[in-house]
């Protein structure tokens, strides 16, 4: 046999023989504690769904903030036009009226 077959088969026996550790066991009255408190903390929301909570309240307020500065940009866009149109048609009948009598 090879060298690293045989340091295998040693391993392996090695590890057949050894004894099992013994697994610890909790502390008397550890799982009635967290079954408890799991029942106790039922009510409550855990932290991603209060952030998301947080999250659509936020774009809620912004999608607001958003529609009312929105109506408000084209109310005034809609003023400034009434306010520019008739001035510019009294201006330019004020003027071809000038050119016209000076062109005379």
């Amino acid at each position: 046999m090879k060298k690293p077959d045989a340091d295998l088969n040693r391993l392996l026996r090695s590890a057949a023989n050894a004894a099992e550790p013994s697994a610890p066991e909790a502390p008397y009255g550890f799982e009635t504690r967290v079954v408890a408190l799991w029942h106790a903390g039922n009510g409550r929301a855990n932290d991603a769904a209060e952030l998301t909570r947080f999250l659509r309240r936020i774009g809620a307020v912004a999608f607001a903030v958003l529609a009312l500065a929105s109506a408000g940009a084209y109310q005034q866009f809609n003023e400034n036009e009434e306010r520019t149109t008739p001035q510019t048609n009294e201006y330019a009948i004020a003027d071809s009226a000038i050119q016209t009598e000076f062109s005379q």
